[in-house]
């Protein structure tokens, strides 16, 4: 089964298995694509609640990946219900790839160059510099801001 993303909508993605989305994607589409997931809906379209669990699940992987600030309620919810159907996730959203990478979910890109490895992302103090694991709001050591830093 393949879980859609809203930029399968807004691309017109097409495939003849099936199809499954959530209904907070519907909320971030307009104008064609929303007609899009209307008819896809009213076709047969599987729309899947994924267990609060599993949400958390996939909030963790995104924490340690560093990427769940990057991600949206619907984001998370995408790759957990990808991760429930054990389905194929199609978006080409960076962060959701990394993360479903990190669960061993398959992920199919639209418009873009999928992900090329995972990546579990540095935090770097904009004050002081110093390097953390583990995202804060805040630095530890002087309280300025953190940005997020590609460890390679």
């Amino acid at each position: 089964m393949y879980i859609l993303d809203s930029s399968a909508f807004i691309h017109e993605y097409h495939t003849d298995e099936p199809i499954a989305s959530i209904p907070l994607v519907r909320e971030e589409l307009e104008d064609e694509s929303a007609y899009r997931f209307d008819a896809l809906e009213g076709s047969g379209m599987h729309l899947h609640l994924p267990d609060e669990e599993t949400v958390l699940r996939i909030e963790r992987a995104a924490d340690e990946t560093g990427d769940l600030e990057e991600l949206s309620d619907p984001d998370i919810r995408l790759v957990a219900a990808a991760f429930e159907l054990d389905g194929r996730l199609v978006t080409d959203d960076y962060a959701m790839q990394n993360v479903a990478e990190k669960l061993n979910v398959t992920v199919e890109v639209i418009a873009r160059d999928g992900i090329e490895e995972q990546r579990e992302w540095l935090f770097q103090c904009q004050g002081c510099g110093r390097e953390f694991d583990e995202h804060h709001d805040r630095c530890p050591i002087c309280g300025s801001d953190l940005s997020r830093k590609n460890p390679a």
